[in-house]
């Protein structure tokens, strides 16, 4: 408080100049205490004006300078008042231009700051510092990472093979529009003015458009969504762009915060991860930390209870900003504050809706169990088949359960890890409905999973390609059914992203499908639920079946898919429980 007191008087400057190695000028507002002295410094970098953006919204900048930093929130190259042309991810790292590094620099160098620098925000302001930190800057001290991206092929533009429809054309065409008047001029800004308001009222008709590439409404302008949709294929394009693969290069302390129903939740993992298995030194490994929550994407959820429809309890919002103060007050200002004497992981337990805090990610006391899919009835729902689960294994044979997959008929999607479309929490059961089921009996004790989670599939399609779809949920005694986790796999892509192998239609094969992670403590009487099915649109994008090329076909045909479950061919979830602790 003596520190709010002493610092209520700040000082605002807009639009200053910070050149980068190749003359472009990038422009900054900086908020810091109008006080004799130096201050450490913080910095976010985002493309969504540094009039407003998430570190605004939550009052960082005054909340931050009051307590003797000086912030700056700067326009990326190319965006609103920063010169230069926009590209994602390109200039943000290691490459030929260094913007977070010559940003932080810079900073260090001014005469109010005492050289120590952190960088804070999220989603893409998450990416610039993943990517600042890859560059070394010497005068970098920490990270504190919002909700963003390890590898963007597999966490921004595709997940596991499918096209992340949803939000990939809405953040195209949000950042596209708001950057038009540094992409357009004259007679050429009014015409793609007319096409992108266009294309903003008739969104949900763009979705079904067929094919994906290219998409009319950007053509012309700086095009970088289409480039994405021409590279399905992981390799060299995305490899430039990538954090996960250069884990080993980063030695920034960094605390990264994600949330279970946020779209970017696999990436906060892995970076996690791979900042602490893959760090040169013992100290380095030691300055990770991770916190996830019951949350959607966006800063300003992190202090609210609700996810989509479902309400998580007062425990689950957190004041962000009181948050991050120890982290950067004990990096920047070096106050033994106790922050890293703090367990390194710290989680909130649905269902239970409280927070606990670990020594790692996973648990060390994870014990991995499959739950086998079984023929019914469940009884808990009229989907195609109301199969059951158990972690009884199939004794004998069973009959396989078949589904008709129609691509002009897509299973819609109801909320979920997604962003640009309705996300979060909703009631699974008008999808379910339409999907196989296998669903537990009632729980007579509480059971816990708390982990990665992924799906094992004895599976064979009519069709060249498919997609599975595997969705995890909690199911309450009055039945409604709150997604947790979910997954999907293009069937070409099985062995790898990269080498696309098409399937001999007919053939079972063994699929393992992704639904990243999640905490979720069963209590009695609720039940467990798998759900397979081949779409979940417009979050992905359609599998046409054909085995045709990705984002260019125009029509599709009919799948038979079929799930088997039996002592030879097993399909089942592989769940981490965790024994309850006193």
């Amino acid at each position: 408080m003596a520190q709010e007191q002493q610092y209520s008087d700040l000082i605002h400057e807009k639009n200053v100049e910070i050149p980068m190695r190749d003359g472009t000028l990038l422009r900054a507002n900086i908020t810091r205490p109008k006080a004799e002295g130096v201050f450490p410094a913080l910095v976010e970098r985002t493309p969504y004006n540094k009039e407003g953006g998430a570190e605004n919204q939550v009052g960082a900048p005054e909340f931050f300078a009051k307590r003797g930093y000086a912030v700056v929130i700067q326009d990326v190259r190319g965006m609103f008042a920063s010169d230069g042309v926009f590209y994602p991810f390109r200039d943000d790292g290691a490459g030929l231009n260094r913007d977070g590094h010559d940003t932080v620099e810079w900073m260090a160098a001014q005469p109010w700051c005492n050289g120590e620098v952190g960088m804070f925000g999220g989603s893409y302001s998450g990416a610039t510092q993943y990517r600042a930190a890859l560059s070394r800057p010497p005068h970098l001290r920490a990270l504190f990472v919002r909700e963003s991206s390890a590898d963007y092929h597999r966490e921004w533009v595709y997940r596991d093979g499918a096209f992340e429809l949803g939000f990939s054309l809405y953040w195209a065409h949000a950042v596209t529009s708001i950057n038009l008047a540094k992409l357009a001029e004259g007679e050429q800004f009014a015409r793609h003015r007319r096409l992108l308001d266009q294309a903003k009222r008739d969104m949900d008709d763009w979705y079904g458009r067929l094919p994906l590439y290219p998409c009319c409404f950007l053509v012309g302008l700086c095009d970088w969504h289409n480039t994405w949709l021409a590279h399905p294929e992981d390799g060299p394009y995305w490899w430039e762009f990538n954090v996960e693969k250069y884990h080993d290069q980063i030695e920034t302390p960094a605390y990264h915060l994600g949330g279970w129903y946020d779209i970017f939740l696999n990436g906060t993992l892995k970076n996690y991860l791979g900042l602490k298995r893959r760090a040169r030194t013992e100290k380095a490994r030691q300055n990770q930390r991770l916190i996830i929550g019951p949350w959607v994407h966006g800063a300003g959820n992190i202090g609210v209870s609700k996810a989509g429809e479902w309400d998580f309890g007062p425990a689950a919002g957190l004041d962000f900003n009181q948050l991050r103060l120890p982290w950067f007050d004990h990096w920047l200002k070096g106050k033994e504050n106790g922050v890293m004497d703090e367990a390194p992981v710290r989680l909130f337990v649905m269902g239970r809706n409280e927070w606990r805090s670990e020594a790692a990610w996973p648990l060390p006391d994870t014990r991995y169990t499959n739950y086998y899919f079984h023929s019914g009835p469940s009884g808990s729902i009229p989907s195609l088949n109301d199969g059951t689960l158990s972690p009884q294994p199939p004794a004998g044979s069973e009959h396989p359960d078949s589904f008709v997959y129609d691509p002009d008929h897509p299973i819609p999607t109801l909320g979920g890890n997604t962003l640009g479309i309705p996300d979060g929490v909703r009631d699974q059961r008008p999808s379910d409905r339409l999907c196989l089921t296998y669903t537990s009996a009632p729980l007579d004790k509480e059971l816990e999973v708390t982990g990665p989670v992924k799906a094992v599939l004895y599976a064979l399609s009519s069709a060249p390609d498919t997609d599975w779809v595997v969705r995890f949920e909690d199911v309450d005694p009055d039945g409604y059914s709150r997604n947790l986790c979910d997954g999907i796999l293009r069937a070409r892509y099985r062995h790898s992203f990269a080498q696309p192998e098409l399937l001999d239609p007919g053939k079972v094969y063994r699929f393992e499908v992704d639904l990243w992670a999640t905490s979720n403590a069963f209590l009695p009487g609720h039940r467990l639920r798998v759900v397979v099915t081949s779409s979940s649109f417009p979050r992905f994008d359609r599998n046409l079946n054909t085995g045709g090329p990705i984002n260019r076909e125009a029509a599709g045909q009919v799948a038979i898919n079929t799930v088997m479950h039996d002592m030879l061919r097993p399909s089942h979830l592989v769940m981490p429980l965790i024994e309850r602790r006193p």
